[in-house]
């Protein structure tokens, strides 16, 4: 195999290497974008149930006050 030949399936391999980089940035960029939008969509989540649990807290806390009131009364 002269140099040429060399040279010339260094190329290829460069190419085939370059190629290779370009489709796992592509890849990895989605995925990243992917995750981005799970995380935004996971934190409204979250919002919604850290509300809920506070609206929960509301409601009990205000069932305990009128369970108190009623057992505080004279029978």
């Amino acid at each position: 195999m002269d140099i040429d030949q060399r040279l010339e399936k260094l190329t290829e391999r460069h190419e085939a290497l370059s190629q290779s980089v370009e489709l796992l940035v592509h890849t990895q960029r989605e995925a990243f974008a992917r995750l981005d939008a799970g995380f935004e969509k996971n934190q409204v989540l979250l919002g919604h149930v850290i509300e809920s649990i506070g609206s929960l807290a509301r409601i009990a806390h205000a069932h305990e006050q009128r369970i108190t009131g009623l057992e505080d009364r004279p029978h």
